[in-house]
């Protein structure tokens, strides 16, 4: 595994058989190459494919441990899956009067006990301070020695994670980056698996927003690292960043090209955010997967098929555990797939408008401890469902 450098707190915005295909040896990795493939619509969900997504032929997978394909269903002898795949896009289900705080919509049959509960971290976790509040480190707590599994699934890099590295209990991983990469805390954000996105793919996108929206400016995150354009906001916590156009930074011959591309960002000064969006996937939709996750016109563009809800479904799917048994957390655009996977999900008190739609339930608000207030009465319901309560003090 590589070691990836220095963790640091930002407090801004930002986040078989043998496989017959070339495997290129990059600064000591193994990328496996998958063959282009013609731009198609995103695939209809359907129930067969609600609970194990497949991997899109388009898609390459770097591994921290390997370079081998995992073959397709019915290939070769039986294997355990990659960690990462992709997912069918999930459409928001339904329009929803949300209220402060609420249980999911009722389903059919009743709902299965949550295993997992996967959480957003800025303006879902975190206060507004970028601080973890005492009741929500107990809460997290007790959702472990409950058996439920917690996943921080955040658009956050790897180097950024220190604010809850000493949260994560048992597995240790966290997903980073909008699902590109997973990362293992215990190991100091050593990454684990990363999905790329292909320089010629983020090209193509940098010609088409400079087109469609003159003005924008550009950084290229890496797993070693993030580099910006000259007019682009600076990253105060990365000195070490490379000052140049997005051209240069995404040539293979530039600084850091050897590493793999996590995401590509871009920032407009004048745009609505949602507007700014709007136009990206209509420009480069289908070169990339387009989201955001601040207040300002910040769009951060990842690999097709690559996002929270992709990527959380297969690590919910090597644990045996499916999209009913997950509870998710979210309060921007970037949450919203995963919160239309997940069985059961939570917008923020505050969350722009199409999460709150796009989630089965509503809590109060990150300064309030929304997420601690639900986990609470997921693992009181856990400890009932196993005949148990919850330990004195």
């Amino acid at each position: 595994m590589r070691r990836v450098g220095s963790l640091a707190l930002r407090a801004e915005e930002h986040a078989e058989t043998r496989d017959p295909r070339p495997v290129r040896r990059t600064a000591g990795v193994a990328l496996v190459v998958s063959p282009a493939r013609a731009h198609a619509p995103p695939l209809e969900t359907s129930s067969a494919l609600r609970d194990l997504p497949r991997q899109p032929e388009n898609e390459r997978t770097f591994t921290a441990t390997s370079g081998r394909k995992h073959p397709a269903a019915g290939e070769g002898p039986a294997r355990k899956p990659p960690l990462i795949c992709a997912a069918p896009r999930t459409p928001v289900r339904s329009v929803r009067k949300n209220g402060a705080v609420t249980t999911p919509r009722s389903p059919r049959t009743p709902a299965p006990t949550v295993r997992l509960i996967a959480t957003d971290l800025d303006g879902t976790l975190l206060r507004d301070d970028k601080s973890l509040s005492e009741r929500t480190v107990a809460a997290l707590a007790a959702a472990e020695r409950a058996g439920i599994e917690v996943f921080f699934v955040t658009g956050r890099p790897a180097r950024w994670m220190d604010v809850v590295s000493d949260h994560v209990h048992g597995h240790g991983l966290a997903i980073c980056a909008n699902g590109a990469a997973v990362v293992d805390l215990h190991a100091g954000g050593t990454f684990i698996e990363v999905r790329p996105l292909e320089r010629s793919a983020a090209m193509d996108v940098v010609v088409a927003l400079r087109a469609a929206a003159p003005g924008s400016s550009f950084a290229v995150e890496l797993t070693t690292g993030i580099h910006y354009e000259p007019h682009y906001p600076p990253f105060h916590l990365d000195p070490g960043a490379t000052v140049a156009t997005a051209e240069k930074l995404l040539f293979e011959e530039a600084p850091g090209a050897a590493a793999p591309v996590l995401k590509l960002l871009a920032k407009h000064p004048d745009l609505d955010p949602d507007a700014f969006l709007a136009l990206a996937r209509e420009a480069a939709g289908d070169r990339a997967s387009f989201t955001r996750s601040g207040p300002s016109a910040l769009i951060e563009i990842s690999g097709l098929g690559v996002s929270k809800a992709s990527t959380l479904a297969r690590c919910c799917a090597e644990r045996g555990i499916t999209a009913d048994e997950v509870a998710a957390f979210g309060d921007m655009p970037n949450d919203i797939e995963m919160l239309s996977w997940a069985g059961r999900s939570y917008a923020m008190g505050q969350a722009h408008p199409d999460v709150i739609a796009a989630a089965s339930g509503r809590t109060v608000g990150n300064n309030e401890d929304g997420v601690a207030v639900v986990v609470e009465q997921l693992v009181a319901e856990a400890l009932r469902a196993a005949g148990t309560t919850a330990p004195q003090g």
